[in-house]
């Protein structure tokens, strides 16, 4: 948890650096930039769940937003998931379910280098085919997903990217109960 609070107050430390920020009149996406994009994920639980999940998503990535003097672009993309969670029966009696995810991503890249280092938050809704997995019994097949995420885009082209993703799933005690649950994934995605 220590790490995931240096990496957010690093963050943090980001949004309030002084930039000199223009914005474009012209909001057309560049040549280089795809609109979509494809990805694969692995994942597991932390603290007492034992649970990992896999799956798959799409993106639509949306026009940059900004540009700073240094080389910073700020961005946005909507992500669709899809994912399996394996687990144990536990006390539930349940050892499975989907999850099925949409959220909106706010993303700061370094742009101009061989590569492009980023730091993404997002913030969505996840709905699930059942409520229960393992010990964990989230009352509701609902949860809102929040996450911070760092990475890298590579290639030539720059249409590979890599991410680890910490993630904390919960009904804002929407229901009765609400354990919460949080994952570490790694991501591999690629534009097209």
């Amino acid at each position: 948890m220590k790490f995931i609070n240096m990496l957010f107050s690093i963050f943090v430390a980001l949004m309030f650096v002084p930039f000199n920020t223009f914005a474009f009149d012209d909001k057309k996406i560049y040549e280089s930039q795809k609109r979509l994009s494809v990805g694969f994920e692995l994942g597991t639980a932390e603290g007492d769940a034992n649970v990992d999940r896999y799956g798959g998503l799409l993106r639509y990535n949306f026009d940059q937003l900004f540009q700073s003097a240094t080389n910073i672009e700020g961005r946005f993309y909507a992500e669709l998931s899809a994912t399996y969670w394996d687990g144990k029966n536990g006390t539930t009696g349940n050892d499975d379910l989907f999850d099925f995810g949409m959220t909106p991503v706010f993303r700061l890249s370094k742009i101009g280098l061989n590569f492009s280092p980023f730091v993404e938050l997002g913030l969505g809704a996840h709905i699930h085919t059942k409520s229960k997995i393992e010990n964990e019994d989230f009352d509701i097949p609902f949860a809102f997903g929040s996450h911070f995420g760092l990475g890298i885009v590579l290639g030539s082209e720059k249409n590979i990217e890599l991410l680890y993703r910490f993630q904390h799933l919960s009904n804002a005690s929407l229901g009765d109960e609400n354990p919460g649950i949080n994952f570490h994934a790694l991501q591999l995605v690629t534009h097209f």
